[in-house]
């Protein structure tokens, strides 16, 4: 990518930056010069990068832009990615409708507000045992670590009613899914350990169910067990990584804006809208989705043509200053109603309450048990993952004095 900005530019690479938790510059001069411009995709591939708010959304609400996956076009080379390749039955998030509707409409009534805030119990649970073994090893420590992965990883095998001798396995697994340091083939073969874990355990919901999220699914749908075991791993890995980095940097960011945080202190009330402010504030997916036109499509005065792939960049969407007053500075009194830290549309994600609940139950306890938190390096040390073939933007470590 040239520092010129061409009409026609290659994938905008994430380049390291100062601060962790702000997009990269080049999004917001890109989206404030066009916010739906020509885009040069991996291999030649012409299509277009959806940075406006408005053209985000209008693309994420047309039935005429699929999300199949056999029909997606990569920004970047990523060797051993799928191409041309039909998603795996239950793999619901690279379907079009009918398939994805047939998946999503038996699932959401398993992921209500209702249903969610009933395992409020058991989300505060692990949260205060994740805290005591905090406080217990005392200052410095890394919050990823100890506190933010470790919350997603045991609220999602309690939810999932994973047996407690599989759950360092999935732990384990999700790790080495989640590290920087991890081979493509690593990773792979994480994936591979949880999902033989998962029709055994399909079984077991169907014998003897549970007041849990698998059980539910499981025994209210008519589902294959291949269904159900894409649908578990892709449920259970979606739950994990995007949670766990959105607490670490929703930490991170109240840290390093001290008036945010002292708010947030003072009047604990304040939390609900923190959550929502800090999910626009940072939209951690910093890389797509993306969409490939159906047909010819006019989207914000543009001609997108059949077969062109759409990338949108959800952190240059939710600050733009179209659709909110001030959208660089972070406000936790903010109403941020709109916001695309979820997505739009059909594919909007179905766990968006859970991950609400988190993230809202880990602030709010984290701040109660430790009203001194603090950064233990500078901000400026804080070090990003390397984000070429992410998807989700996070920390490497963030550590934390108290």
């Amino acid at each position: 990518m040239t520092g010129t900005c061409p009409a026609s530019m290659s994938y905008p690479i994430t380049a390291p930056r100062p601060d962790a938790a702000n997009p990269p510059e080049i999004l917001r001069t890109l989206r404030d010069e066009d916010p739906l411009r020509p885009m040069t995709f991996a291999e030649g591939v012409q299509g277009w990068l959806a940075t406006g708010y408005s053209a985000v959304r209008a693309v994420l609400a047309d039935s005429r832009f699929s999300a199949k996956q056999e029909l997606q076009v990569l920004p970047v080379d990523a060797p051993g990615a799928p191409k041309g390749i039909p998603a795996q039955p239950g793999v619901f998030i690279r379907m079009d409708p009918p398939d994805h509707t047939r998946y999503r409409s038996k699932l959401v009534a398993e992921f209500t507000v209702r249903r969610m805030n009933q395992f409020e119990p058991r989300i505060a649970a692990v949260t205060q045992k994740a805290l005591d073994a905090m406080e217990e090893m005392g200052p410095p420590a890394d919050l990823i670590r100890n506190f933010a992965l470790p919350i997603p990883s045991l609220v999602m095998c309690d939810l999932f009613g994973i047996p407690a001798e599989n759950r360092a396995d999935f732990e384990q697994s999700m790790a080495v899914t989640d590290s920087f340091d991890s081979t493509p083939e690593e990773v792979q073969a994480a994936y591979a350990t949880m999902l033989a874990h998962f029709p055994p355990l399909i079984e077991s919901k169907r014998k003897n169910p549970t007041d849990d999220l698998l059980s539910g699914i499981v025994n209210n749908t008519d589902f294959t067990v291949e269904e159900l075991t894409n649908i578990g791993l892709t449920l259970f890995a979606g739950g994990f990584e995007s949670t766990t980095h959105m607490i670490a940097l929703g930490v991170y960011s109240l840290l390093t804006n001290p008036k945010q945080a002292d708010a947030l202190r003072a009047d604990p009330s304040l939390v609900d809208s923190a959550v929502e402010e800090l999910l626009r504030y940072l939209s951690i997916v910093h890389r797509g989705p993306i969409r490939v036109a159906l047909e010819d499509v006019e989207v914000e005065g543009r001609l997108i043509k059949k077969g062109q792939p759409v990338m949108m960049s959800f952190p240059a969407a939710n600050r733009d200053p179209e659709k909110y007053e001030d959208p660089e500075t972070l406000d936790v009194t903010r109403t941020t109603r709109g916001h695309l830290a979820f997505g739009h549309g059909v594919h909007q994600c179905i766990g968006q309450q859970l991950a609400r609940v988190e993230i809202r139950i880990a602030l709010g306890a984290l701040f109660q048990r430790f009203p001194m938190l603090r950064l233990a390096v500078p901000a400026e040390e804080v070090a990003m993952k390397d984000q070429l073939f992410s998807t989700i933007h996070g920390l490497q470590k963030l550590p934390v004095a108290w």
